[in-house]
């Protein structure tokens, strides 16, 4: 399996997270990036700009905040 990519969004309001969730994106095929925000509003951008982009996204609840997985 190819290198996961983690991204630590958490503290940054939108639109930060998603920027950089598609900076990581840019260029990838396949693979798995984790995103972890630390509010509901860029859990939810996140895993929207990820499924537009045909990503399959899972979300897990962490102790403070999410970790959204995007895999392809």
């Amino acid at each position: 399996m190819s290198e996961v990519i983690t991204v630590n969004a958490s503290g940054l309001s939108c639109p930060q997270p998603v920027l950089m969730t598609k900076k990581a994106l840019a260029g990838l095929e396949s693979g798995q990036v984790e995103i972890l925000v630390d509010t509901a509003t860029s859990r939810n951008n996140v895993s929207r700009f990820g499924e537009n982009k045909g990503w399959k996204v899972e979300v897990e609840e962490l102790e403070k905040g999410y970790k959204v997985i995007l895999k392809k």
